[in-house]
Order: C-alpha cells, then sequence, then structure tokens
C-alpha cells in the first residue's frame, strides 16, 4: 500500500486518536476492540448497545472504505482467503485470551503510560516476530 502525501496516515491516526479520546471520555472506558467483539458475541448485558455500536461503526466503516477504494482491499499477499480468515480468527482468539489486543494496549494503554500496556505491547510484537520468522523458516511461502 503506496500513500502520495504523508497527511493520509496522519489523518487516519489523529482519527483513531480522537475516537479512543472520545471512548474514554463519554464512555469511561478503553477502546479494546478484540474486548469489544468478544463481548458483543459471547454474553448479553447492559453494555452491549454501545458494544454493538463500535462493530456495527467498524462494518459500515469498512464497507464505505470498500465502496470508496476498493483498491486499498486487494490481496497483495499472494495468501488465499482461507488462511487470511483464519489467521485474523486466531489472532483475534488469543488477543481476547490474553485479556488485551493492539488497540487496547499499545494505542490507549501506551497513551496512559501503562507499564502493564508496555509489557504486552512488547511482548505480542516480539511472539509476532517470532512467529513469522518460525514460519517462514519451516513453511516459507506455501501457505
Amino acid at each position: 500500500m503506496e500513500f502520495s502525501s504523508p497527511l493520509t496516515p496522519l489523518i487516519g491516526g489523529s482519527l483513531i486518536g480522537l475516537a479512543v479520546t472520545i471512548m474514554l471520555l463519554f464512555n469511561g472506558r478503553v477502546t479494546g476492540l478484540s474486548g469489544i467483539i468478544a463481548a458483543t458475541l459471547s454474553r448479553p448485558n447492559k453494555d452491549n448497545v454501545w458494544r454493538t455500536m463500535v462493530v456495527l461503526g467498524m462494518l459500515i466503516g469498512g464497507l464505505v472504505m470498500y465502496k470508496t477504494s476498493p483498491e486499498l482491499f486487494l490481496n497483495s499477499s499472494d495468501r488465499g482467503l482461507i488462511t487470511i480468515v483464519v489467521a485474523g480468527l486466531l489472532v483475534g482468539y488469543g488477543t481476547v485470551m490474553g485479556s488485551g489486543c493492539t488497540s487496547g494496549h499499545a494505542i490507549c494503554g501506551l497513551s496512559r503510560f501503562s507499564l502493564r500496556s508496555l509489557a504486552a505491547t512488547i511482548t505480542f510484537m516480539f511472539f509476532g516476530f517470532l512467529a513469522v520468522q518460525i514460519w517462514q523458516n519451516f513453511f516459507g511461502d506455501r501457505i
């Protein structure tokens, strides 16, 4: 993916920062997306309304982006759709199992100077890099 201007990622990052700030100010919660999705899908409770709205917002935003800029969704990884879906589900499952994800720890936690989030971010980045290296050494680009 190429950006013709540094403004595109700057605007995107600013919008993410604004969204997590609004969530913290008006809902008193950190924006951990895997936790929001998992709670929405697993157990009905009083928080399901706002959680469902967050999930719908992500889906609608993705659909609008796909309709306006479909070239951003091209699969240039040489991986099949099934591999990508399974990888995404495994990441989602792992983040829920580990009580945190990149949005909760790396974006929200680090901006609040949380040592727990720093440790979590370093840990999942390290093991993500390690998993890629191990996978490529054993399987190369076959899957």
